[in-house]
């Protein structure tokens, strides 16, 4: 199954281009959804239909759904919340403060990703086209899959650890241990956010940006593809939306926005190669309606044969030989030297990227290696590690 995500700085029109996208893949016989996990939904204003959160059917072979990421995030995180609630209630914190330190930020945006995943994992669909949040939001959203199976991993220890110290921690401490139906939900969010992980850096699943050639959201676009490669997300294309068509003429307030605008596209076409470019001129009228909409993406992706072709498979994060030592390769494309921090702590490496955290849990090999640099050049950033003779060699 295809899965599409589109996202792009707020106003630049990707909630169009993900519904004409979708809107063409179904005018081709695919059999597809697209839905929104941006909390201002606005998919059914772009298809002039009524949407909610199941999939309503727009067209022949078109459905859209906006996701209640508060209803999914009830579901997931009750049993959690409770006992959180619980504790700090019996810790002595005031029951309102206490419901506001039990919701976990972000959380209702990652579980508007649990629908994602079991869209793609019912089957249902050729296609999955996804109308993310702007690029901020979208980032935070990304990265959460990963940073909660984490925070699972870390503040919730084992259970058979906890059982042994209930009865003495209860007694000295006054605060409730959590019991079985507290893991099971954690257990459950855990192994769903996995899957949530698994489904976005599938080689079926890929980005688009969407932006139009100003510099500023040029610029935002670029520091967009560095984060996302950060953390494992494959970019597969760039849609340049609302450019002037070039009609010549005595019009020079349009003449002026049509050279602008070829010097930012240029640039666009040269820094992201090979990322293909997609441009959809500037239309006479807002793009709203299934007949629109089709015409929009009929123009963005006008001379390419599928624009719904799975990418060439490139691993975003590798692991080679060179010597006696070992490179971690990353992909960073228009990363700046100046704004990479780097630390090893015990078997993770914490890699921060103008402000944009992630942290990697080490293959077996690497965790008997020290960090012996780092160097960055076209585009990735490479990590040598050195064999530590006693981790190396102990048995």
């Amino acid at each position: 199954m295809r899965v599409l995500l589109f996202t792009g700085k707020g106003g630049v029109g990707k909630t169009t281009a993900a519904a004409g996208t979708a809107t063409l893949a179904a005018h081709r016989g695919l059999k597809t959804l697209v839905l929104s996990t941006d909390p201002a939904h606005s998919l059914a204003d772009a298809f002039d239909h009524p949407a909610g959160g199941e999939p309503v059917q727009v067209d022949a072979g078109l459905f859209v759904e906006q996701v209640d990421a508060q209803h999914r995030f009830e579901r997931s995180w009750r049993e959690i919340q409770s006992y959180l609630m619980t504790a700090l209630d019996a810790a002595g914190v005031d029951a309102i403060e206490a419901e506001e330190l039990a919701v976990l930020p972000g959380a209702e945006e990652v579980f508007a990703l649990l629908e994602v995943r079991d869209q793609v994992r019912s089957g249902c669909w050729d296609l999955v086209v996804v109308d993310c949040a702007p690029t901020a939001e979208t980032l935070r959203l990304l990265a959460l899959p990963e940073a909660l199976g984490w925070y699972m991993q870390k503040v919730f220890p084992d259970r058979r650890m906890l059982r042994s110290l209930r009865s003495v921690f209860g007694r000295v401490a006054g605060v409730p241990m959590p019991d079985d139906r507290v893991f099971d939900a954690v257990g459950r969010l855990h192994a769903e956010l996995i899957e949530v992980r698994r489904v976005l850096t599938d080689p079926n699943t890929s980005v688009r940006l969407v932006l139009t050639p100003e510099s500023v959201v040029v610029a935002e676009a670029r520091r967009t593809l560095t984060s996302l490669s950060l953390y494992g997300y494959r970019v597969d294309g760039v849609l340049a939306n609302r450019v002037f068509p070039d009609t010549g003429g005595a019009d020079l307030w349009r003449a002026g926005w049509v050279a602008a605008q070829a010097e930012q596209l240029a640039e666009v076409e040269a820094s992201f190669a090979p990322i293909p470019v997609h441009r959809s001129p500037y239309r006479a009228a807002e793009p709203v309606g299934l007949e629109e909409l089709a015409a929009f993406a009929a123009e963005a992706y006008a001379g390419v044969p599928d624009p719904f072709a799975v990418p060439p498979a490139e691993e975003p994060m590798s692991v080679e030989r060179s010597g006696d030592d070992f490179l971690l390769s990353l992909g960073l494309p228009f990363a700046d030297r100046r704004e990479i921090d780097l630390a090893r702590s015990g078997d993770e490496l914490v890699l921060t990227v103008g402000g944009h955290r992630r942290i990697l849990a080490l293959p077996s090999v690497l965790r008997r290696c020290t960090v012996a640099g780092a160097a960055l050049g076209d585009g990735r950033l490479s990590v040598r590690f050195t064999p530590d003779p006693e981790l190396w060699l102990a048995p």
